[in-house]
């Protein structure tokens, strides 16, 4: 199990919606995590992220897959 920076971070990574069983359909999904990098998720009906670098909620440098 993966340990993220903050609380809200690991509230927003581990969401799982009941009406929606692919998370990229979710509107309350904001943050897909996977391999070492963070991600905003991009509600465009694909499988789209944004990689951040800092945790949107308690600033923490993220790990982006690339250093």
């Amino acid at each position: 199990m993966t340990e993220h920076c903050c609380e809200m971070m690991r509230s927003n990574v581990e969401n799982i919606c009941d009406m929606h069983p692919d998370r990229f359909d979710c509107p309350d999904c904001l943050i897909d995590y996977s391999e070492d990098s963070y991600g905003l998720i991009i509600h465009d009906g694909g499988h789209s992220v944004i990689t951040i670098s800092y945790c949107p909620w308690c600033a923490t440098k993220l790990p982006n897959g690339l250093d």
